[in-house]
């Protein structure tokens, strides 16, 4: 018996060594990004390489698995770190603070990788990504709008071009179609998207309480969206059972 014995009673030894040999790489480590790496983590995937350049905010603690009143100000991909080994000392970690773009985009060799998680919540970085993963034929998952979104079982996974509703996924197809990407396995809902309060109080735009630290600043951002525990986790880990699935042929 080991720690991933009630895995093996499913998937069978074959399964769990593939998984241990198995190399996967989470762009952004927030919501979504968060419950991936821990189902992954949990999972047995032996080397995880993690993504983000922001650090733990007080707002994250209502959906972010890493995010916690001890995690307060550390980088996210620190705290993350730290708890796959928690939970898996035999995997190996790769931790990247940066943000994927144009200027750092040749700092990863994303051949090196079984799979790609796409959990980060900007459309120039999720493009760059989607298309640089396909020029060296690595698979890659895409999560779409989580966000002003409160039902979990509104969540499917198709290919980019089936989706509907969603605004995000709307300016992926657009963009992919105009690159010639024919094809992105995508998680998105068809659940309207809730419009967040305006009330003041709640207004992080003129309220910013993000750490020193943090790379995103919120009078900086365009639009800050409502969120829940319940919708980014649940994407999440529909993401790493689908990279799961995919890398043992489940």
């Amino acid at each position: 018996m080991d720690q991933f014995s009630r895995t093996e009673m499913i998937l069978g030894k074959d399964a769990i060594d593939t998984l241990a040999r198995s190399s996967v790489a989470v762009f952004g480590i927030g919501g979504v990004g968060g419950a991936a790496v821990e189902a992954l983590a949990r999972a047995g995937v032996g080397k995880i390489a993690i993504c983000d350049d922001d650090s733990v905010c007080l707002t994250n603690i209502n959906r972010q698995i890493i995010a916690t009143h001890k995690t307060l100000g550390r980088d996210k991909v620190d705290v993350m770190a730290e708890r796959i080994r928690d939970i898996n000392p035999k995997a190996e970690v790769i931790g990247i603070k940066c943000f994927y773009g144009k200027d750092t985009a040749g700092q990863f060799d994303l051949s090196d990788f079984n799979y790609i998680i796409d959990a980060v919540d900007t459309v120039t970085a999720k493009l760059l990504l989607v298309e640089n993963a396909q020029k060296v034929h690595v698979p890659i998952i895409s999560c779409m709008g989580t966000g002003n979104k409160v039902d979990p079982t509104g969540l499917e996974v198709a290919d980019i071009y089936k989706t509907t509703v969603c605004p995000l996924a709307k300016v992926m197809r657009k963009e992919l179609r105009a690159r010639g990407i024919k094809s992105l396995k995508v998680v998105f809902s068809k659940e309207q998207p809730v419009a967040p309060s305006e009330d003041e109080k709640f207004s992080c735009k003129n309220n910013c309480i993000c750490p020193p630290t943090s790379t995103k600043h919120c009078e900086k951002r365009r639009a800050i969206p409502g969120s829940t525990v319940f919708v980014p986790n649940v994407a999440g880990i529909i993401m790493a059972g689908e990279v799961v699935r995919e890398l043992v042929g489940a």
